[in-house]
């Protein structure tokens, strides 16, 4: 029932919102019955590989010229996903499916798990979390602006009973995949979360909450300028300090 609900097309329509952009020359990643247009620049094939999910509203077009020669100044390789039905890639945005396309995602990157780093921002903190689930061996998380409470998201656009189900077995069905709390606590890795105080869609109780929850070593950055959508670019110099700091640690 939990696959099938989180697949359920009202929230694919209500919660996502694709966009047809795609990169100019795609890095395919096959998984399962999509194929996920994303971006790869390796300039350090013996260095850290960071993978990096997007926002909701944004593509991998969007952070594929630019971030990555940022991540390269800091050593990093830089796997830009993309998700299905979003950019270049087939197949539609369903939630469910989507975590089952993290793990081919992080094994496109032909890294090591403890030479991977995982970035989530917003929306993609749902699969950054979810891959160090999946492979507690990777060296470190990022999450920006992210979500601690999947339901309370959902439920901001959709309700149970729209979705055939009570509110009880909507509860059920996020708890058994979307657990950011028993994910976060499990994970030993290191953890850098960065909120906006200020953030007007995702409250900084959010950013909060998982690191309160993380189970490894960990800082929490509070950022007083800037909003979800543009905490980077109003704090270009300590975002990307925050970064090689983190990078740093794990050297």
């Amino acid at each position: 029932m939990t696959a099938d609900l989180l697949n359920h097309p009202l929230i694919a329509a209500r919660y996502f919102f694709p966009r047809p952009d795609s990169v100019a020359a795609p890095f395919w990643v096959e998984a399962g019955d999509a194929r996920l247009a994303c971006h790869y620049h390796r300039p350090h094939p013996q260095g850290f590989t960071l993978v990096h999910f997007h926002g909701n509203g944004e593509v991998a077009a969007d952070w594929s010229e630019g971030f990555p020669e940022v991540m390269a100044d800091l050593g990093l390789n830089c796997l830009v996903a993309e998700f299905r039905g979003y950019g270049g890639s087939t197949s539609r945005p369903l939630l469910g499916a989507m975590l089952d396309d993290v793990a081919a995602l992080i094994r496109a990157a032909d890294t090591p798990p403890e030479r991977l780093i995982l970035f989530g921002r917003s929306v993609g903190s749902l699969f950054a979390v979810h891959g160090v689930s999946l492979f507690p061996d990777i060296a470190g998380l990022i999450l920006e602006s992210a979500v601690a409470d999947v339901l309370e998201r959902l439920l901001l656009r959709l309700s149970p009973g729209e979705l055939g189900v009570s509110p009880q077995q909507l509860a059920a069905a996020v708890a058994e995949r979307l657990d950011q709390r028993s994910k976060m606590a499990s994970y030993p890795g290191h953890t850098l979360v960065m909120h906006a105080r200020g953030d007007s869609l995702v409250d900084v109780s959010h950013g909060e909450r998982l690191h309160a929850w993380a189970g490894g070593p960990k800082r929490l950055r509070i950022f007083a300028r800037g909003d979800h959508n543009n905490l980077m670019f109003v704090n270009q110099r300590e975002y990307f300090g925050e970064i090689a700091d983190f990078v740093a640690q794990l050297s």
